[in-house]
């Protein structure tokens, strides 16, 4: 049970920490864009007030707080689950690094009002519209994790 916590708090750091070199270390919040790797990677400065995609972007104050709380309860809710039912280090550790990315990401809406994303990949004459950031891939990761690693819970 043990892997869970350091696997949640392991994830949170290491995105917190990335974003914070990324967007403050190499200045992208003043410049904007660094292209990276064209057109690959380029971190290009983003802040979604909404969910993935930046859906539901543009609400009142007051859908930053039901996110941040949201973020919370299911965390919560995960680490409740992963107590009870499971059984095998890839589950908690999926289960640690999803809940590590989105109360990364709730950081993120608590200090900035946003989540400052800025990762960005294009590629094969595809122009990708949207950013993202480290806690991202780990919510996404421990998501597949957990239905790949739990099949048995997943689908009760």
């Amino acid at each position: 049970m043990w892997i869970l916590g350091l696997s949640a708090v392991l994830a949170f750091a290491l995105s917190q920490g990335v974003k914070y070199y990324v967007v403050f270390g190499l200045g992208l919040i003043e410049s904007g864009r660094i292209d990276v790797w064209p057109p690959f990677l380029t971190f290009r400065m983003g802040w979604n007030t909404g969910i993935n995609f930046g859906l539901f972007s543009g609400q009142p104050d007051a859908a930053r707080w039901f996110l941040i709380v949201l973020s919370v309860i299911i965390s919560v809710a995960i680490a409740i689950w992963a107590f009870r039912s499971f059984r095998w280090p890839s589950e908690y550790i999926s289960a640690g690094i999803l809940i590590g990315g989105a109360l990364g990401n709730a950081l993120d809406r608590l200090l900035y009002g946003a989540v400052a994303d800025y990762l960005n990949m294009s590629c094969c004459g595809i122009n990708n519209p949207f950013t993202f950031n480290v806690a991202d891939i780990f919510i996404f990761a421990g998501a597949i994790g957990l239905v790949v690693f739990s099949p048995d819970k997943a689908w009760e």
